[in-house]
């Protein structure tokens, strides 16, 4: 009888350790590891050292270049007078300049302003996750992605500076925060993206795709292509209009492209106005479709170009000259860029 008791107490050990051990395909949890704080870098825009301030020119009085420049210029308008109101017309001056206007952030990390000295704020919920990826199999090719927010300023600064007093041509406002991509579903969405721009898929054919060849040639030499809305120059295409960069070569290419991107959207949702040309002597008027030549960007984030041809570039043209912008890993891998934008104005 001991015997038998003892070999069911030994049979009552195993079949316990059998039940209470890990099963052999379960999985262990993992060890919590912490997730990786993303550094947001940038600094404040100097006006008088961050400032290309030869970007500003050339300076017309209807065609004629009354202070010239190398930089390209737009057309304006033929003849050095025209009026204004009604009913009975104001006689002025026809005036052709470029104006520093907007302050952008471009940047992978979310509530990142790197334009106000790299900070990063923390909105209490998780949205809008930005990245830098790759290199991805798309198509059987190894390629990187990349997916940006746009932090978009009023930032008037001719008007500030009182560079002119009583200058009705420059922008009146103060400074402000305009949009945060962030919070914006058509930004983060490819197919919400659709709703502003469903004439993308008209766009999406390689022959289509081919024009961007001569936009980039164009915007490189002197100016962009705005009859090929659809094409961004050297930097891709201009659909879909959101940050997701599909083609991704650098901080750089990639920054410029969805800060193009941006630009388009702002324009087809009526939040930015047309100022270049004949119409745009009296009054801003829409500009649905996005005229290219009306902008230039000025990286002012991470180092400043402040001189130089490609100080200055218009939207699309090539990034591979060395005064075009520079990124370096960690602290520089988040652009800021100052946007000039062409007005012609009728000086009353």
């Amino acid at each position: 009888m001991k015997t038998l008791r003892l070999l069911a107490v030994a049979l009552a050990f195993l079949l316990v350790s059998v039940l209470l051990s890990p099963r052999a395909d379960a999985q262990a949890p993992a060890p919590a590891v912490p997730a990786a704080k993303s550094t947001c870098t940038g600094k404040f825009v100097n006006p008088i050292t961050d400032v290309c301030w030869s970007c500003m020119f050339p300076l017309s009085v209807g065609a004629l270049k009354i202070w010239p420049s190398t930089r390209p210029d737009t057309d304006n308008p033929d003849l050095p007078v025209c009026a204004c109101g009604s009913p009975v017309p104001r006689i002025g001056i026809s005036a052709g300049f470029w104006e520093p206007v907007r302050l952008a952030d471009v940047t992978t990390k979310p509530w990142c302003f790197v334009n106000l000295g790299g900070t990063k704020i923390s909105p209490g919920f998780d949205i809008g996750q930005g990245q830098m990826t790759g290199p991805s199999q798309v198509g059987g090719n190894g390629q990187n992605t990349s997916k940006w927010h746009v932090h978009w300023y009023v930032y008037p600064l001719l008007y500030w500076m009182e560079i002119l007093a009583d200058f009705a041509c420059f922008e009146a406002a103060s400074f402000d925060i305009a949009y945060m991509t962030e919070v914006d579903p058509l930004w983060q969405d490819e197919s919400l993206t659709a709703l502003i721009n469903p004439e993308a898929v008209l766009f999406s054919s390689p022959i289509a795709q081919a024009a961007c060849a001569g936009d980039c040639i164009a915007s490189t030499a002197k100016l962009p292509l705005d009859a090929t809305f659809w094409c961004a120059g050297c930097q891709g295409p201009m659909y879909p209009v959101n940050g997701n960069i599909s083609a991704s070569i650098g901080h750089v290419q990639a920054s410029r492209l969805a800060l193009a991107r941006f630009a388009f959207k702002i324009h087809r949702e009526g939040l930015a106005w047309g100022t270049m040309g004949s119409k745009g002597l009296c009054n801003k008027y829409p500009m649905p479709v996005l005229r290219k030549q009306q902008y230039r960007t000025q990286m002012v984030n991470p180092i400043p170009t402040v001189n130089g041809k490609a100080a200055c570039l218009p939207l699309g043209a090539s990034t591979m000259p060395p005064q075009a912008g520079r990124a370096f890993p960690v602290k520089g891998e988040d652009m800021g860029y100052l946007v000039w934008r062409k007005r012609n104005c009728c000086v009353l």
